[in-house]
Formats: structure tokens, C-alpha cells, sequence
């Protein structure tokens, strides 16, 4: 068993960055940690999408600082919760996934979280999936657990009380899903689980049934999100939430994009640059300090903590020819079409610059496309290599024949 450090600084940062909330409280976890004993702890990732991204890598970063304190992480992948699918935040049902769907998606997760958390070594990150005891119960173990919470306590979600409000559906399966997340803790037999502030009611779900089954207190420590000003959370429909299949270029351009209002944020959440600093540089901010200078060093930041300190450099210097010089950056993609013409549209999705026909039309009609440095509207246009085409303001492919 490794050493376990009760460094001060250390677990103070820990219960204090980048946390909104501890339960029961933050001076119960303090002592705790303070006793020197190695505590487990896990995160739980629902494999419904083919990629980590930063509603991950947040509370990721809170384990990176428990395993290096000692303790013992697990990371769990839900892979049949997935198929269920989690309700938080869902204004309807979602769509079910299949088992196949599901396994592919979370192919390259590991490989993903190896970026924050360590899988080696003395302490190594423990990988588990909860289909390895959800899958195996019976009608009478699931019988069981639902005889351990009611239906008001269900329907005292915000979420469920706005779909009952607008007469819209909440299928069984979304009551079934936190008593299924919460039962994952009972299994594990954790001290403690941690994730974002979305996921309190199914974390919660989790510390409700370990005392009620296991007669054992579970710590839930949720972490702050990253929103924008409206107070949204990031997102894969926004087309702003950072991912780490995302090219270097794309992650640096989508931090650029972000509004000041958010750079304290990124930094805390994402970086380990002290809180004294990122107070400074709020502080500069509203004094009149230009914001760009420090989102660009937090863009920088971000890329070298999921990629490397090359790529950042040169997503930084892409960035600048880009956005600065308006040249095109470097290392375009190559795509070869045959010498003879082709519709612009086509061109589009082929290179997969956009995903559809009718976003390709968009794009077009809105001005968001260039071929050869000119903006084109003409949704009939056709194209001819070689040549250079342009979709919005970071995304670049140049067609040879």
C-alpha cells in the first residue's frame, strides 16, 4: 500500500478548488483525510459518447490530487448504465443505446484518462464497469433496491417536476437510473464518490443507499462547472466543450472563442496555476487589462495539460497567422477528389468540414465559406483542385487532384 500524505496545503486545496460542494461537509472530509488512512474514491463515466471531454476531465483533476495523496481511485464506466441513459438535465427521454454502441464508444477512454490519472505505478488507477454486477441481477434483487427509495423521492427533482409541469413523459427507467448509479457504490463498498454538480441527486442516490444497505457514510464531493455567461453549462450542442479527440488547433481556437467572463474559470478548473495568480488576473481585468493576453496564456495552458507543450506552441502560432496575419495556418489537410469539378456542397462533406448536406447549405447561404480566400454564397457553386477551402474561421482542407 503506498504512503498516504496529510500534507495540509495539499487537502485544503483539495476541498476548496474547483469544489462547490461536500457532503456531509467539508470538515468531516478534512478529518478524514487527516487520519492518514487510504480512503476509495470513484468516478463514474457513462460511455454516451465516442470521447472524454471537460465535464470529465474536471472532477478527473479532483482524483489526480486524491491518487497522488495515496488513496485508492476507481475509475467506473457505466457502460449498461449508458444504455438507460442518464435524465440529468434532459428536458425528454433520451434515446436508448445498444450494448454495441456503447462499447465503442468508450474504446479509447482509458487511453484518454491516462492523460490526468496514472494507471501505473505503486497506486494505479483501478478501471472497472458496472455491467459486471448490473447486468447479473435478478427481478428480485432490483425488487429489492426500489424498496429503498419512494416515488416522491424521485419526483423532487427539478427536472422531473418541469416534464410533469409541461405534461411531458418520465419513462421508469429514469427513476431506475440513480438507484442503479447509487447501487454502483454499494458494490464498490467506496468511501467517497466525485463528480459534477449536475450528478448530486444520482451521487446523493449513492449515499442514501449506503446507509440504508451497507450502514456506511459515503462522502459526495461535487465539483464547479464551466459556464458561460447565461450561466450554461459547456456543451456538445454549443460547440464549444473541448474534447480529447479534438485536433490541438481546434482546442486552442474553442478557448479563444470562450468569453472573458470565463477565463477565471478555466483557470481554476483547469490548470493548476495558484488561485492567488488567477485572483491577480481578475483584479488586472477590471482595471482595463486587455483579457486576450490571458486567454491566450490560458488556452496555451489547457493544450499543454491535454496534449503537449509542442502543440500548444504551435496551436498558439496557427492561431496567430490565422486570426492576426488572416493567413491560412500550417499543415492543412490534404484531400485528393478527381480532376474533374465538383459541387461545393459536395466538397463539404467530403472533407468533412461539415456532417450534412443541409449544414454544407447553411454555411454556404450564411457567408461561412471560402474557396481560395473568397466567400462564396452560391449553394450551386462547384469547385476544381487544386484549391483551398475555408469553413469558418479556424477550419482549413485543400483539395488536390
Amino acid at each position: 500500500m503506498p504512503k498516504i500524505s496529510t500534507d495540509k496545503k495539499a487537502i485544503d486545496s483539495f476541498l476548496t478548488r474547483a469544489v462547490e460542494n461536500v457532503y456531509p461537509s467539508p470538515e468531516e472530509l478534512k478529518k478524514t483525510l487527516l487520519k492518514g488512512k487510504q480512503i476509495s474514491i470513484y468516478l463514474g463515466i457513462d460511455p454516451t459518447g465516442p470521447t472524454l471531454h471537460l465535464g470529465h476531465l474536471i472532477p478527473m483533476r479532483k482524483l489526480a490530487e486524491l491518487q497522488k495523496l495515496g488513496h485508492k481511485i476507481i475509475l467506473l464506466i457505466g457502460d449498461f448504465t449508458a444504455m438507460i441513459g442518464d435524465p440529468t438535465d434532459k428536458k425528454a427521454t433520451r434515446q436508448p443505446l445498444t450494448r454495441k454502441q456503447v462499447l465503442a464508444n468508450c474504446k479509447g477512454y482509458k487511453e484518454q484518462a491516462s492523460k490526468i490519472l496514472n494507471f501505473s505505478g505503486s497506486n494505479p488507477v483501478e478501471l472497472k464497469f458496472n455491467s459486471d454486477w448490473l447486468a447479473k441481477m435478478t427481478f428480485e434483487d432490483i425488487l429489492e433496491l426500489t424498496s429503498h427509495f419512494t416515488v416522491q423521492q424521485m419526483v423532487q427533482r427539478d427536472m422531473f417536476k418541469k416534464r410533469i409541469k409541461d405534461d411531458k413523459p418520465i419513462a421508469i427507467t429514469e427513476f431506475m437510473y440513480p438507484l442503479m448509479q447509487g447501487y454502483d457504490s454499494v458494490v464498490m463498498d467506496v468511501d467517497m464518490e466525485v463528480g459534477g454538480n449536475d450528478q448530486t441527486f444520482n451521487m446523493m442516490a449513492g449515499r442514501h443507499l449506503m446507509k440504508t444497505i451497507s450502514n456506511k457514510e459515503k462522502f459526495v464531493l461535487t465539483t464547479k462547472l464551466l459556464v458561460d455567461p447565461t450561466g450554461t453549462k459547456m456543451g456538445k450542442t454549443e460547440g464549444n466543450m473541448i474534447s480529447l479527440s479534438d485536433s490541438p488547433e481546434d482546442m486552442y481556437g474553442k478557448v479563444m472563442s470562450w468569453s472573458d467572463s470565463m477565463i477565471a474559470q478555466g483557470f481554476e478548473l483547469l490548470t493548476d496555476i495558484p488561485m492567488k495568480e488567477i485572483t491577480a488576473m481578475e483584479k488586472a481585468m477590471k482595471k482595463g487589462e486587455n483579457p486576450v493576453m490571458f486567454k491566450r496564456q490560458l488556452a496555451r495552458k489547457v493544450v499543454s495539460e491535454f496534449v503537449s507543450e509542442a502543440e500548444a506552441e504551435k496551436a498558439e502560432k496557427n492561431f496567430s497567422k490565422v486570426f492576426t496575419a488572416h493567413q491560412a495556418p500550417e499543415d492543412i489537410p490534404v484531400v485528393k477528389i478527381g480532376k474533374g469539378s465538383t459541387s461545393l456542397i459536395d466538397a463539404l462533406v467530403t472533407t468533412k468540414l461539415v456532417t450534412s448536406n443541409s449544414e454544407a447549405r447553411r454555411a454556404i447561404e450564411q457567408g461561412g465559406v471560402k474557396v481560395d480566400e473568397k466567400v462564396v454564397k452560391d449553394i450551386t457553386a462547384k469547385v476544381k483542385a487544386p484549391v483551398t477551402i475555408q469553413k469558418g474561421k479556424r477550419h482549413f482542407v485543400r483539395l488536390t487532384s
